[in-house]
């Protein structure tokens, strides 16, 4: 498969041995969120942003797995280390108990493992003075961590948005305020208020700000004399720099630089939530980034390989037993994994093609916006490669997601009505076009099925 020419290519999708793989599955497999009958077949050529299925259908994958695969396939750079590097069993240890060498010295090792990964970390939060990490498997348990750390600091409420997504384990389930059916009957940590997330001019006028005491909803909620909340008692603030299931709605930067002064007023615990759009998505190593606004804990995941809590040594508690898992550091190729991730973003200068390739895609679907050629598109937003188109109707955003797919284009809802784009962070000039031109063209061919149906 060359990079260079490689392009969609699907017969039927889903084919016959899609469906036949989809169907074994569910015989084993509890309900879940499986979007459509996508099977990729990781015996087949990919590369970047494209991969085969198991019909032969060649994809052009503009999801990154959610962001969990932010090189695309087989990203050459972390294959040839993966190659020389001798697997052994077991590949997971007790990583919270005992530790791992790959060869070498520490600070010069033959393969990095998680040792490196929390180096590489603290060196990219060095700005905001964090100096120690706490591994895990996964996002929700980087959260559950983070919101642990908080609460054994002091205080037992905390402050949540609107629109939020932040886990499906019981603790970050709590803080969820994204859809209904993610908390409907499960029990909830205790005193977590939900306020406003603005994003655009409107909203921070109109739900964030006001007439009160403090000027915005937060501020009165912990005004000294006419507040309803000690602010003695808040343990953390949690959001995300830009929400993922709430809709990809990015921080307006005045609301950002209104929980900044909350913070330095009343020492307030800000989480950054940076599972979907850390590691560079958004053109910055971290979403955060972009805002004037100091985090005290960030949270990692999906694209890191692995879940991580990042903050400073005093707000981690000094007893050893608070924080542990059999797990959490012990995964030695999915640490290996997300330290290749890392240092490949900054040797080929990532970053810069995040913005530059994000910039290119947002102008074009902008301006097919404006021009009327984007028939029911009614806004574009997010940052980098952090991208999404809303729709007028849920039912024609759903409508695209499964023409697109039809045509060889993988994308992901998202919010209510919104579809998300997240390509790789290496995605090519060309490979935009492509993907542009093919959801365009699907966006195109919807309207005109749902003015047939009209008449």
């Amino acid at each position: 498969m060359d990079r260079a020419t490689v392009e969609p290519q699907v017969d039927t999708i889903p084919g016959e041995r899609a469906s036949e793989w989809v169907d074994y599955h569910h015989e084993f497999a509890a309900p879940s969120t499986y979007v459509y009958e996508f099977v990729w077949d990781t015996t087949a050529e990919a590369v970047g942003p494209f991969c085969t299925d198991v019909d032969g259908n060649v994809l052009l994958d503009f999801t990154s797995h959610v962001a969990a695969a932010p090189l695309g396939y087989n990203n050459p750079t972390i294959r040839e280390k993966l190659r020389s590097f001798d697997l052994v069993d077991p590949l997971k240890i007790a990583g919270q108990d005992f530790y791992v060498s790959g060869g070498g010295r520490p600070d010069d090792p033959d393969f990095p493992g998680p040792t490196q990964l929390m180096d590489r970390l603290i060196a990219m939060t060095d700005h905001y003075d964090m100096d120690r990490v706490f591994l895990s498997n996964s996002g929700a348990e980087a959260v559950e961590n983070a919101i642990k750390i908080c609460y054994a600091a002091g205080g037992h409420r905390a402050f949540t948005f609107d629109g939020a997504f932040h886990g499906r384990t019981l603790g970050a389930l709590s803080l969820n305020r994204s859809k209904a059916v993610h908390r409907s009957g499960f029990p909830e940590i205790p005193g977590v208020v939900s306020v406003p997330y603005p994003a655009t001019d409107e909203e921070y006028e109109t739900r964030w700000r006001t007439d009160g005491p403090g000027g915005n909803v937060v501020a009165d909620a912990l005004h000294p004399e006419r507040g309803v909340v000690d602010p003695e008692e808040v343990a953390y603030l949690i959001l995300e720099p830009i929400q993922g299931e709430g809709g990809y709605r990015v921080a307006h930067p005045e609301f950002a630089r209104d929980l900044e002064a909350l913070r330095d007023r009343y020492g307030l615990k800000i989480i950054a939530d940076e599972i979907q759009s850390g590691v560079g998505r958004t053109g910055e190593l971290w979403a955060v980034d972009h805002l004037d606004l100091t985090p005290d804990v960030i949270t990692s995941g999906k694209g890191l390989r692995v879940g991580a809590t990042i903050s400073r040594s005093d707000v981690f508690p000094r007893e050893k037993s608070r924080l542990s898992s059999t797990w959490g550091a012990g995964d030695l190729v999915a640490a290996m994994q997300g330290v290749l991730t890392i240092d490949t973003i900054h040797e080929e200068d990532l970053l810069a093609n995040v913005r530059e390739r994000g910039e290119q895609f947002r102008t074009i679907l902008e301006d097919a916006v404006a021009d009327g050629d984007a028939p029911g598109a009614i806004d574009v937003r997010g940052r980098g490669l952090m991208l999404a188109v809303e729709f007028d109707t849920k039912d024609r955003r759903d409508a695209v997601l499964e023409s697109a797919f039809r045509r060889g284009l993988l994308t992901l809802g998202c919010g209510y009505k919104t579809l998300r784009l997240l390509p790789p962070l290496d995605v090519t000039e060309r490979e935009i076009e492509l993907g542009a031109r093919l959801l365009l063209e699907t966006i195109d061919d919807v309207a005109d099925e749902t003015d047939v149906e009209k008449r």
